[in-house]
């Protein structure tokens, strides 16, 4: 960290926000207790089925009771860290310097202690998960010769731990920090401290697990940065910070999208989990109506907020600055709210231990692994018309497509010009990353290597090409209205301040951008990683995840008309290109010649209905990786060509414009150059 960034902020407007420390620990003691008793109260509804269900001794009441409360506090813990720096990263500006404002100085020193509470809960949830599943207490299972033993044998422990890591990480950060651009790794370590209980929960199992998991991703987050935010919000607002209503009105904005979010994947997520006719008949579904009518009650305080308490804050922020919080509609309809999340958290956290009506007898093993039945051999037609929609990214392709449309709308609106080229590429890149992830392609990848390979070719060598020629970046910085002097960043800056980081810097150096891009392959295909972790859904994710961005940055830097925080010459960006795809072929090449079988555990272990040679199948996916590159490298050499010529078109306006200004002075100083040598000789 620079030596700014470890300097105390300066604190215009200090006095401006008043201390309301007090309120807001009490605040958050309140709703800790509510989310600690609701988890208990739903626990003791089902605890006894839960231990008989498991077949292991009856742990005791600590751990019992002591899992959902850790769960319940912890997650609610984790959500505030989350909205407090969401508030000092977007919904407050910092100075001009990037320094924190003292609004987003508290946001964040409250975000330090949440996630130091989240970290904490995360730490006792190790013992209690050993002690879960082997059925000792709780004091036995915390000695430390028991929990080195067991650790490695209870996946809840690992899950546990890892928590604990992301959330430590995040608490240490947010305490340290006191620059704009730090929270962002903030928001991205508390994020990932969300995901392990995300993907080992009830909804990693089973039938349908891939739905199901996707969509409780989908919905933690959502409502971590939901119940978070707001609590952000009301703790400014409590404290009359200047920025008070713009960050309320901010906030109401991504309010309204977690509001859809969390209402359609937990939709998806129910009834993936339980069958409609069990939802009156079973414990866990009469906890899932509960959890609907917590939403609504809810999505109902959210609307009185949009419509009623915002105004009021509005008029009463200039008529009464001193008075006290308890005559703030909006504070006093936040408060309520706030119950409501901290109970519907407790009501989620109870329901993680009640275990699900789900019948596991009638599952094939493909369906186990994978989350859904494959009983056909792959053929054009399945995989043109096989869908299951990929909740990730099958979701983000259709959001990336209308985000730029109606980008392009807004512009053609104002009587600007976009190249319909630029529309076309966009496009056509995010019908590819849909077909890529939700077709019979998405469908078929985790159960066969050369499908797998197909679906990643896609993601890395042709869905980046046609989204980096799109030009989103130019078309975000023409669409969106600059903040003007003075008044709060909004996000076109933030997008100029991303560009130019010095990470963005790193990210687009040309000799990390191209290691990253193309040696990924080669560690996790031909280092042994795809086997390590092909078992894990999470590994599925960040795999997409990393073809697409890597291949995204690589791209932007060879052939991208966006602004990069590098400029690269036509020339330069050539070499680059030559350079790097070859490794690409020899990557297929090397494939190909692979005597084992790469991952031959797994794939054997899925007893697909049809006979198949693997080490054939992988010598095709090879075959596909090495002419992967040749569709990419033609588009590739085209915009460049492209890029070059119109390089030289604008070097030459400019000399011409330059020789109409000054009557071609260049040329007149060149010749008289030449005559006075001419002379010299004579």
């Amino acid at each position: 960290m620079n030596r700014a960034s470890s300097t105390a902020p300066t604190t215009p407007g200090r006095d401006e926000m008043r201390d309301e420390r007090g309120v807001v620990a009490g605040l958050c003691w309140m709703v800790g207790w509510v989310a600690a008793i609701v988890a208990v109260v739903v626990t003791s509804a089902s605890a006894a089925s839960a231990i008989k269900l498991a077949g292991v001794p009856d742990p005791g009441w600590i751990t019992t009771y002591g899992l959902p409360v850790v769960g319940g506090v912890g997650q609610l813990s984790a959500a505030i860290a989350l909205g407090s720096a969401v508030l000092a990263a977007f919904f407050v500006p910092a100075q001009a310097d990037g320094i924190f404002d003292i609004g987003g100085y508290r946001a964040m020193r409250i975000s330090a202690v949440a996630s130091l509470v989240w970290g904490v809960c995360a730490l006792l949830g190790v013992p209690l998960a050993i002690s879960d599943v082997s059925g000792e207490t709780f004091a036995e299972s915390i000695k430390p010769a028991n929990l080195t033993h067991a650790y490695g044998q209870v996946a809840g422990a690992q899950t546990w731990l890892w928590t604990a890591i992301f959330a430590l990480l995040a608490a240490v950060l947010a305490r340290v920090v006191w620059r704009w651009g730090w929270s962002v790794g903030v928001i991205v370590l508390v994020t990932l401290s969300l995901m392990p209980p995300a993907l080992a929960g009830h909804s990693s199992s089973g039938g349908g697990h891939d739905l199901a998991t996707n969509s409780l991703i989908l919905h933690i987050v959502a409502a971590a940065v939901w119940a978070g935010g707001l609590f952000a919000v009301l703790a400014y607002a409590l404290a009359r910070g200047r920025w008070r209503m713009l960050a309320v009105r901010r906030f109401s904005r991504v309010a309204f999208w977690c509001v859809l979010v969390v209402g359609a994947s937990g939709v998806i997520n129910a009834v993936t989990r339980v069958p409609i006719g069990d939802l009156l008949d079973t414990t866990y579904g009469r906890l899932i109506l509960w959890k609907v009518a917590a939403f609504a009650v809810l999505g109902a305080l959210g609307a009185w907020h949009r419509r009623r308490t915002i105004a009021e804050l509005e008029t009463s922020a200039d008529d009464e600055p001193d008075a006290p919080w308890w005559k703030s509609l909006f504070v006093r309809f936040g408060v309520v709210e706030l119950v409501v999340f901290a109970a519907t958290f407790g009501l989620a956290a109870g329901l993680s231990r009640t275990p699900p009506p789900v019948d596991t007898a009638s599952i094939s093993p493909v369906e186990l692994k994978i989350g859904y039945p494959i009983t056909e051999p792959p053929s054009f037609a399945r995989l043109m018309l096989d869908w299951r929609f990929d909740l990730i990214f099958g979701t983000l392709a259709i959001i990336l497509a209308v985000v730029y449309l109606r980008g392009v709308v807004r512009l053609r609106r104002r009587g600007d010009e976009w190249p319909i080229g630029r529309t076309i590429a966009w496009v056509l890149g995010c019908v590819l990353l849909l077909l890529a992830t939700s077709s019979g392609l998405g469908r078929y990848s985790p159960a066969m290597f050369s499908i797998h390979m197909i679906s990643h070719m896609m993601m890395s060598m042709m869905v980046p090409v046609l989204l980096v020629l799109g030009g989103p970046v130019t078309l975000a910085l023409r669409a969106l209205a600059p903040a003007g002097k003075d008044n709060p960043a909004g996000p076109r800056e933030w997008i100029l301040t991303g560009i130019h980081s010095p990470w963005g810097r790193i990210a687009t150096h040309p000799a990390v951008a191209a290691v990253v891009f193309v040696g990924s392959f080669y560690v996790l295909y031909l280092g042994g990683l795809f086997e390590t972790v092909i078992d894990y859904h999470a590994a599925h994710l960040l795999m997409n995840l990393h073809f697409l961005v890597s291949g995204y940055v690589f791209y932007w830097l060879a052939i991208g008309i966006d602004p990069a925080p590098r400029q690269v010459s036509p020339v330069a960006k050539l070499g680059i290109v030559w350079g790097s795809l070859p490794f690409h072929a020899f990557f297929g090449v090397a494939l190909m010649m692979t005597s084992s079988v790469i991952a031959e555990q797994y794939y054997r272990s899925l007893l697909l209905p049809w006979r198949y040679d693997l080490y054939d199948d992988q010598r095709v996916g090879g075959g596909i990786a090495w002419a992967a590159g040749e569709i990419p490298l033609v588009v590739i050499m085209l915009a460049l060509l492209v890029q070059w010529q119109r390089s030289d078109e604008r070097a030459a306006r400019r000399y011409d414009r330059q020789a109409d200004r000054d009557h071609d002075a260049d040329l007149e100083d060149y010749n008289e150059m030449l005559k006075s040598l001419g002379g010299r000789r004579r």
